[in-house]
């Protein structure tokens, strides 16, 4: 057969090729699944990364702070406050047995590392915060409502009282000393200063000391004879008073009438012989001395002739109105004493100092009976406004050691100028040093204490490239790397320090930037408002009708 029409046999490669062309089949299908899953997955990658970086944009533009913001990493570590945290004040608490369940006072949240900050119950407080910076807002109201024992507020606007007095009456009672009337509160009760004085002769002269260093700051130059004899022959007459039980008022009868030995008598009887010849030795003392003697003792008890202010010491005619004993509330741990005045008034001021002196020795000597020498519930003074309204002498003093007693102090004023004015520059200083939690919350433009503030603040390094050259640049170039040392918180930054900033710093610790947190965003918040509503100025008929 030829070979031309020979039948052929089964291709060998045919079922080789069956099994390429079924995988290529196979291969296709799988990739072009897999193509398609895989834009799917890089298209829902996509996505989700663009809405990631959406959102960090977002919150990053959000909460953006304010320029003086990147200044924070340089300042004090999370590390370097953990005492200030919740947690440490808590353990700070514990450690002094202090019977309460709040950290401490708050001062705000850290911009680096943004924890919640705490003074704990045996730092003492200071602030300098310039006008309408929210110190009010910021630090005094969330003082007030923190507290949880007793609280001693002085001011000289009635916003505090109004935001804070709903929240504290439903601790215990509330009492409000507005001899200027500046929170449209009535004279419905008293207090006798002379109650301090207790028939102790260095009580009495304490009190002619508090009346005497309002016109005449401590550390001014005084005259040499006059007013110290004035001061203590107002102190006398004060002890005759306290002796006999008389109201304070009858001092300025006495001072106006220089042959009237009704005061020395009165010393005698009550077995203080040596005051009594003291005041009998000015009695006899020749016309002329006599009578600057008693001018200047007069001078210094004047603010009792003012009747808008002897209504609130002393009891009235009529029917006796409540009297209020500083020695009965320093025994409660939950009641509230306001005590405003008009600023720079020097008619009220003698009182409201007076008053917050009476508290404090009363605070002070409970606190020595106690266990450890220290007030089982810490007992907190809120002194806003304290230069102009309460110039109190001893208050750099105090620092020193109330904290040991658990009496908080808070002194607030709006420059270190208007602090040395009444204290002095060492006063201040003293203060200022012992205070643990120093406070500056903006709005000065004192260059010499900015200066202090800053030159307290750490430095960085910053890099620097110098580049020089010879005549042939070309050919010689010299590159040098070095670093200088500049100030972290310069002058010019400190004092535009934008509000809701403040710097703090805390005694053995580098200084840090806070964010301050304002009542509204705290947990008292609606009790405030309430607080508000009831007794602010645009309540239906005032503080009078809430009650």
């Amino acid at each position: 057969m030829p070979a031309t029409l020979r039948r052929r046999g089964p291709d060998p490669y045919a079922q080789q090729y069956a099994i390429l062309a079924a995988a290529l089949l196979v291969g296709t299908v799988f990739l072009a699944v897999w193509l398609r899953s895989a834009l799917v997955l890089l298209c829902g990658a996509l996505a989700g990364a663009t809405i990631t970086g959406i959102v960090f944009a977002v919150r990053h533009f959000r909460d953006r702070g304010p320029e003086i913001d990147r200044t924070a990493r340089y300042l004090a570590s999370p590390r370097d406050v953990r005492s200030l945290t919740t947690a440490g004040a808590k353990e700070t608490a514990a450690r002094l047995g202090a019977r309460t369940t709040v950290p401490g006072i708050p001062i705000g949240t850290s911009v680096r590392g943004r924890q919640e900050l705490w003074g704990s119950w045996e730092d003492m407080h200071f602030d300098i915060w310039g006008p309408r910076t929210g110190k009010t807002a910021t630090r005094a109201i969330p003082a007030v409502v923190s507290a949880p024992g007793a609280v001693v507020v002085t001011s000289n606007k009635r916003d505090i009282v109004d935001a804070t007095r709903g929240v504290r009456e439903r601790r215990g009672p509330v009492w409000v000393f507005d001899p200027q009337n500046q929170a449209n509160e009535p004279a419905s009760w008293w207090w006798n200063p002379l109650t301090f004085i207790n028939n102790n002769v260095v009580r009495a002269m304490i009190l002619a000391g508090l009346f005497a260093g309002i016109n005449r700051p401590s550390h001014a130059r005084s005259d040499g004879y006059f007013e110290p004899a004035g001061q203590e022959l107002f102190g006398a007459m004060l002890l005759a008073a306290s002796a006999d039980n008389l109201p304070i008022t009858r001092v300025l009868t006495w001072l106006r009438r220089p042959s009237d030995d009704t005061a020395a008598r009165i010393l005698r009887d009550a077995g203080h012989n040596l005051v009594a010849a003291s005041v009998e030795s000015v009695m006899t003392a020749p016309a002329l001395q006599r009578a600057g003697v008693y001018g200047t003792a007069a001078q210094i008890a004047s603010p009792l002739a003012a009747p808008n202010v002897t209504r609130w010491v002393t009891p009235g005619d009529g029917p006796r109105r409540p009297e209020f004993r500083h020695s009965d509330f320093a025994q409660r741990e939950d009641g509230t004493v306001y005590v405003l005045s008009e600023e720079t008034n020097k008619m009220a001021a003698p009182l409201v100092v007076s008053l917050a002196t009476a508290l404090a020795y009363e605070f002070e000597g409970r606190a020595i009976e106690s266990p450890g020498g220290r007030l089982p519930v810490p007992a907190v003074f809120v002194l806003d406004e304290a230069a102009n309204i309460c110039p109190w002498p001893e208050l750099p003093m105090l620092y020193t050691h109330y904290g040991s007693r658990g009496i908080i102090m808070m002194t607030i004023i709006q420059s270190w100028a208007q602090g040395a004015d009444v204290w002095g520059e060492s006063g201040m200083s003293s203060m200022w040093g012992a205070a643990n939690v120093r406070v500056y919350g903006g709005g000065s433009g004192d260059t010499r204490f900015l200066g202090d503030v800053s030159t307290v603040s750490p430095n960085f390094e910053a890099a620097t490239n110098e580049i020089s050259y010879t005549a042939f640049a070309s050919l010689d170039q010299k590159q040098t790397l070095k670093s200088r040392s500049e100030e972290v918180l310069d002058i010019a930054v400190l004092g535009a320090m934008p509000r809701g900033r403040a710097w703090v710093q805390v005694s053995g610790s580098k200084p840090i930037l806070v964010r301050t947190s304002p009542w509204w965003e705290g947990a008292h918040a609606d009790a405030i408002r309430a607080s508000l509503a009831r007794y602010g100025p645009d309540a239906p008929d005032g503080p009078r009708a809430a009650k």
